[in-house]
């Protein structure tokens, strides 16, 4: 809350200048009515919410104003839209109830605000592991309905993140992780590119700030000289295509820091190899009486006439559109000063649904326009939803799955094209075509050669899926399979086939008991699960089916008398997550302050709280870090941007806690650097002297290599410290021959 409670003038004031900047800046708001909407959803929201304040002490009614803006203005959404974003959190956090809503507004706008409200009030936290998991489930299953929930609810992320500045710092690594496991690569399916490089670029900034800025700066100093290269690059492109007699507008820019920082990643490369950091945007009125497709080749000629083309860089979006809608053709070229320049070539109509994705599609798209892959996508989420799994965090990585951020498109026999994403296998094209092919199938013909089922598929190969009757969906299937829909139907066949099993074990099981005159009871059945080791009756009738279950020692067993003080029972230990007395009675676990930093102490034991370092980040002290509280009560230590710490910062961001490391002189921890550069004699040696005598760093392990006098190598080696290891780095790199060294991120022990 902020300082003042009450508002005064100059809340008020702020209030009225928010709203008129909506209201005078309104699009696609002309039908009658739409105004008299609008101001009334104001009316009610700032009510409901008067003299409530954000953490950041601003008037809380700003916060729907601004989303609305985003809305109508960004998204280009309407006055229903609007209308629904200004009430959007009447219900969750006034006394302003759904009925009112549908009373005042209607049914489809409290529909809208039904599926963007949280359900802290009614869900049962025992019944999963993740509120936020089951609360995103809840908020898709509007899709069925109306795909206008989803977009009210990524510019309500979009303004939080723009926000978030005055959140306490677990808050923000929480949201954070939220936005870049899901917001921006679902602001990406549906097509709102703009906004979704804003979510990856703020999820950035505060997962990783030291990076961030340092990238943000370094784009910041050459700013003027990115600016002025983009001039000269434009200046005769801009001649040739005013002498064509083309309307036409042309804009330059850097790329996102979230991008240029992925191609860092990617490439292993520092900022200043990144080639193509620049990028040019060309947007045109179409022609009348010329496709738009063949003034976007005409627009290529004209640049590849002015500059060299990358031939392994070029990008058709005009003949086959991204599933999301995406339409363009994208071309990088060698600019100015051996600068590579990428070149974006649009007409106005693929410009508005490149920015605004979904609803500016739907715009352009008539009665009779074909389904697009969009509409294929939308339906397979009311798909998924119509049979949702009973864990949520289980539907969200499925969700998640169906986000392809890399497709491949693939050819049946016929010609179609069908998308898939990047790594699917020939099993995920059969189910992809129908459910009964998937279940049947036995290997695929790719490019008219036989392959196995999980062979993975290339973009351009033409598939041919060969079945067999007696075939059936095996469990191995899931570990090879990438799409949601063959995940979900082998699971399907597979849950089907064990009810089944399950029943005609039973069966079994009573004809036997029945011929010895014997009346099945809670007791047999448990004789039986002891004698033939089982956990569960399921898993007793499921072996009896598939004859695993021997009876014929049945009579003997039901004989037997149970045995005394024998108990089964299985302990998972975690190392330090709790303390005993000599008596043996248990210490409660230290509370953790989740708004103050949990100090990494090296005195484990006496620390009051255990905690784990994760091992698919390996982070060391000096690294940023996060804490993630697991259910059993112990830490674990995990890299912001480490894959599995974002997915736990989406799925069960209320156990993230802050975290900060104490300082470290006598435990040390792993770590591995990579070298390569040109060999010669000594070299290695040159190199342990340093590790061994000159710094006293343990190794425990060392890996070189050499080829046509290159060689490549890696250390594992032990450290108390970040500052360590760069300076390690350091001494190492000015080794004659050493041409790049780097720490490993990620590796196993």
């Amino acid at each position: 809350m902020g300082s003042k409670d009450i508002f005064d003038e100059e809340d008020i004031n702020h209030i009225q200048s928010e709203y008129d900047s909506l209201v005078n800046n309104l699009l696609r708001c002309n039908n009658p009515g739409d105004r008299e909407l609008i101001d009334k959803a104001f009316k009610v929201a700032n009510e409901a919410h008067w003299n409530m304040r954000r953490k950041s002490g601003e008037p809380y009614v700003i916060h729907p104003i601004c989303v609305a803006k985003i809305v109508n203005q960004e998204i280009g959404l309407g006055a229903k839209s609007i209308a629904t974003a200004l009430l959007h959190d009447v219900v969750e956090d006034t006394d302003y109830s759904l009925d009112d809503v549908k009373r005042e507004f209607g049914p489809k706008i409290a529909s809208l605000i039904d599926g963007l409200t949280k359900i802290s009030g009614t869900y049962n936290k025992s019944a999963s592991s993740s509120m936020q998991a089951e609360n995103f489930r809840r908020m898709l299953l509007t899709i069925s309905d109306d795909l206008r929930v989803i977009l009210i609810k990524i510019a309500d992320r979009l303004h939080n993140m723009r926000t978030l500045d005055s959140m306490p710092e677990n808050k923000k690594m929480k949201v954070a992780g939220e936005t870049i496991f899901l917001y921006a690569p679902l602001a990406n399916r549906i097509g709102l590119y703009a906004i979704k490089s804003e979510l990856e670029d703020l999820s950035f900034k505060y997962r990783q700030p030291v990076i961030y800025e340092e990238i943000a700066s370094k784009l910041k100093l050459g700013e003027k000289k990115y600016m002025a290269l983009i001039n000269k690059f434009s200046l005769p492109i801009i001649e040739k295509l005013t002498q064509a007699e083309l309307k036409f507008d042309i804009t330059g820019r850097p790329k996102s820091i979230f991008s240029i920082w992925k191609k860092m990643q990617s490439k292993n490369v520092p900022f200043e190899e990144v080639y193509d950091v620049l990028a040019v945007r060309i947007v045109f009125e179409p022609l009348p009486g010329i496709p738009e497709k063949t003034t976007c080749w005409n627009i290529y000629s004209i640049i590849t006439d002015c500059y060299l083309p990358k031939p392994d860089r070029l990008r058709d979006w005009i003949s086959r559109p991204k599933p999301n809608g995406y339409e363009a053709l994208h071309v990088t070229v060698m600019g100015p000063e051996g600068k590579w320049v990428e070149v974006q070539i649009r007409s106005r109509r693929m410009d508005e649904i490149a920015e605004r994705g979904y609803a500016a599609h739907y715009r352009y798209k008539g009665d009779n326009t074909p389904e697009t892959e969009l509409d294929k996508w939308i339906k397979q989420i009311r798909g998924m939803l119509e049979n949702p799994h009973e864990d949520p965090i289980e539907f969200l990585d499925e969700f998640k799955m169906n986000l392809f951020s890399s497709e491949i498109m693939v050819f049946t026999p016929k010609g179609a094209i069908v998308s898939l994403p990047k790594g699917a296998s020939a099993l995920d094209f059969a189910y992809e075509i129908h459910t009964e092919i998937g279940d049947k199938a036995i290997g695929a013909k790719i490019n008219y050669k036989l392959n196995p089922i999980n062979a993975i598929l290339m973009s351009g190969d033409q598939v041919e899926i060969i079945t067999s009757e007696i075939a059936k969906p095996e469990k191995e299937w899931l570990s090879f399979v990438r799409t949601s829909k063959a995940k979900e139907a082998i699971k399907n066949a597979l849950k089907t086939e064990s009810t089944n099993r399950i029943q005609k074990g039973m069966e079994i099981l009573e004809s036997k008991l029945a011929e010895m005159g014997v009346i099945p009871n809670t007791e047999i059945v448990r004789k039986l699960m002891q004698s033939y080791d089982f956990l569960n009756k399921d898993e007793l009738y499921s072996g009896i089916e598939l004859g695993t279950v021997n009876l014929d020692n049945l009579k003997k067993i039901i004989k037997k008398s149970p045995a005394k003080n024998v108990i089964k029972y299985w302990e998972l230990k975690l190392l330090g997550s709790k303390k005993t007395k000599k008596d043996g009675e248990e210490v409660p676990q230290e509370q953790i302050d989740a708004t103050a930093p949990f100090l990494l102490r090296e005195n484990i034991e006496n620390a009051g709280q255990s905690y784990e370092i994760a091992k698919c980040c390996n982070p060391i002290p000096g690294d940023d870090v996060i804490g993630y509280r697991s259910p059993e009560g112990s830490i674990i230590i995990h890299k912001p941007k480490c894959p599995v710490a974002i997915r736990i910062m989406s799925n069960e961001g209320n156990r993230i806690i802050p975290v900060r490391w104490a300082i470290h002189k006598l435990v040390s921890f792993l770590a591995r650097i990579s070298m390569t550069g040109v060999d010669r004699i000594g070299l290695v040696n040159d190199i342990t002297n340093i590790i061994s005598s000159e710094l006293k760093v343990n190794m425990t392990n060392i890996n070189i290599s050499v080829q046509d006098g290159i060689f490549e190598g890696s250390i594992d080696l032990y450290v108390h410290h970040t500052q360590d290891l760069n300076n390690l780095i350091l001494k190492i790199s000015n080794v004659k021959g050493i041409e790049n060294i780097k720490r490993v991120e990620d590796f196993s022990e």
